[in-house]
């Protein structure tokens, strides 16, 4: 599916109204559990089709609250549309059914245009963490090389950075102060929250020497891991 490429800003925005959409139906469902998705949805529709309302319908709507779910779709969609860049399409003069032609008709053209961006190595990965983490690892890597190094002396005990670029950088800096030796453990020693962080060290220490910044020697089931000069 070619999703959009929004910004952090527009991501958030997206993010916020899709939770305060479905705060409100469980709580619309939680005070009147006889209402349903299936009933709101329906007479949504008839809202924005303009019919006019049965005393049913009002008496329904008054517990479901369906205009106020209709503000909220209406944010999204608009929200959903900058992030696509498509602000034409907040025109209320067209129809829902010609806005779905046209963004039927721009999914399909987006989707090719994707299709050739891969085929020519250019992948825009949803969640790329997940998908293609050593891109992820790469770019982190990157960035590390490029701060101000920093010394650290390994007697003094410091918290163990939570943030993954925050993490190489500590490793990096600590064995290329000290370019002996360390165990994972002897690592973990130099933080005061080390202990709970020794799968996280082993994992940044398994990275770094997979980018050439560290080897790894193994004595029995022990394993030792030393800074290389690069």
């Amino acid at each position: 599916f070619p999703f959009p490429n929004p910004t952090p800003e527009q991501k958030q925005k997206i993010r916020e109204l899709g939770e305060r959409l479905d705060s409100h139906r469980k709580r619309v469902q939680t005070q009147h559990p006889e209402i349903t998705i299936t009933g709101m949805y329906n007479l949504l529709e008839k809202l924005r089709k303009g019919e006019t309302f049965t005393e049913a319908d009002k008496t329904y709507n008054n517990k479901a609250l369906v205009s106020t779910l209709k503000q909220i779709h209406d944010q999204l969609d608009h929200a959903v549309f900058d992030a696509y860049e498509w602000q034409d399409l907040k025109d209320h003069q067209k129809t829902k059914a010609e806005i779905e032609e046209i963004i039927l008709s721009r999914l399909v053209a987006l989707n090719a245009e994707r299709a050739e961006e891969e085929r020519n190595g250019i992948i825009r990965w949803l969640r790329p963490e997940y998908q293609a983490p050593n891109e992820v690892t790469q770019q982190l890597l990157t960035e590390v090389m490029e701060t101000e190094e920093t010394v650290i002396i390994p007697t003094e005990q410091k918290t163990f950075p939570k943030q993954p670029k925050d993490q190489l950088a500590t490793i990096r800096d600590l064995l290329r102060t000290n370019t002996n030796e360390w165990t994972v453990e002897q690592i973990a020693a130099q933080f005061k929250n080390g202990g709970k962080y020794k799968n996280t060290i082993t994992e940044n220490l398994e990275r770094l020497e997979w980018f050439g910044i560290l080897m790894c020697r193994e004595i029995g089931e022990s394993k030792y891991w030393q800074y290389v000069e690069i």
